[in-house]
């Protein structure tokens, strides 16, 4: 109904902001994506979602139009609210969470408050075809490291370690060299564990 709110940056949260608009106050929600993208000046535009619920109405405001569509992408899948994709877009920028989704990276989608095990399957489920015809193909792309990641994490398993110490200790490995090697990352684990 309401497509884009463009006016006065009246208020800024990290949260939520109120735009003037002809001498109307639109409060909007936003997520820590959009609000890190909002320019410095005090004329802005905002792409919109308007959710219309019998309790109330609720205005979402994005800077691309890009987040907008994964919002709308995200709040069709039962379970995800509103609120929860706003979370999910504050917690991850676009891509990656576009990126978690088209390869199927339930534990990504996971680490997001509100999330569990089942939900985040029921996302990867209900919008792994739908992202991949929207967004091009060649912008998915799985940064290597992490499926060396899974390899370890996996072999380290079957090793005998449990997933969550092991987990810490890969992280570390990967993000003092991120072109480590499955050996590699397995061999340092080995030495930590």
């Amino acid at each position: 109904m309401i497509a884009h709110i463009q006016g006065k940056l009246v208020e800024k949260n990290p949260t939520d902001v109120v735009i003037d608009c002809n001498g109307v106050g639109y409060h909007i929600h936003i997520s820590l994506h959009t609000f890190s993208l909002l320019p410095n000046s005090d004329f802005i535009k905002l792409f919109t979602y308007l959710q219309i619920k019998e309790d109330g109405h609720s205005l979402y405001g994005f800077v691309e139009k890009a987040e907008r569509e994964l919002f709308k992408l995200l709040i069709s899948v039962s379970g995800i609210g509103a609120n929860t994709a706003r979370t999910m877009l504050s917690s991850l920028d676009p891509k990656q969470a576009i990126n978690a989704i088209a390869n199927g990276d339930v534990m990504t989608i996971q680490s997001i408050k509100g999330i569990g095990n089942k939900t985040a399957q029921r996302v990867i489920l209900d919008l792994k075809d739908k992202v991949l015809k929207v967004y091009d193909v060649g912008e998915i792309s799985m940064p290597s490291h992490n499926i060396n990641k899974e390899e370890s994490l996996s072999a380290l398993e079957v090793l005998g370690y449990p997933r969550k110490s092991s987990e810490k200790i890969v992280d570390r490995i990967i993000n003092e060299n991120n072109e480590a090697t499955v050996e590699f990352i397995i061999k340092q684990a080995l030495k930590n564990l």
